[in-house]
């Protein structure tokens, strides 16, 4: 049976809006809560089925206050936009650090296909 990885910590960091969380694998991830809120796993999201992904748009200053566990296998996010379902399993999370760059590449293009300029700091 292959090993799923399980978190050895999970810390919110408020004010860089990034939740970090580090594996029993050794792996360590900082995930910004935008990142995390487009990638909701949440039907309102993800769809009903394939194809059906909702693109989140105008969440670059979202973020999580407060992080619930759910039974032994993962956390529910609760957001500062109201959206508070979906529940972010450990090799969901897991997963989203991995490919996080990929993720993050998918998203942007999925914004240039809609026309949509991602917001700026400048």
């Amino acid at each position: 049976m292959k090993h799923e990885p399980q978190p050895v910590s999970i810390n919110l960091h408020t004010k860089s809006r990034l939740l970090r969380i580090s594996f029993d694998d050794g792996s360590d991830f900082e995930l910004s809560c935008e990142f995390l809120r487009i990638h909701s796993p949440s039907a309102e999201v993800r769809g009903h089925g394939p194809g059906q992904k909702t693109l989140q748009l105008n969440k670059e200053d979202v973020s999580i206050t407060a992080v619930e566990p759910v039974g032994n296998y993962g956390v529910k996010l609760i957001f500062d936009d109201g959206h508070d379902t979906g529940i972010y399993s450990w090799d969901y999370l897991h997963d989203l650090g991995s490919h996080q760059q990929q993720y993050w590449r998918d998203y942007l293009d999925a914004l240039a296909r809609a026309g949509v300029e991602p917001k700026t700091d400048d």
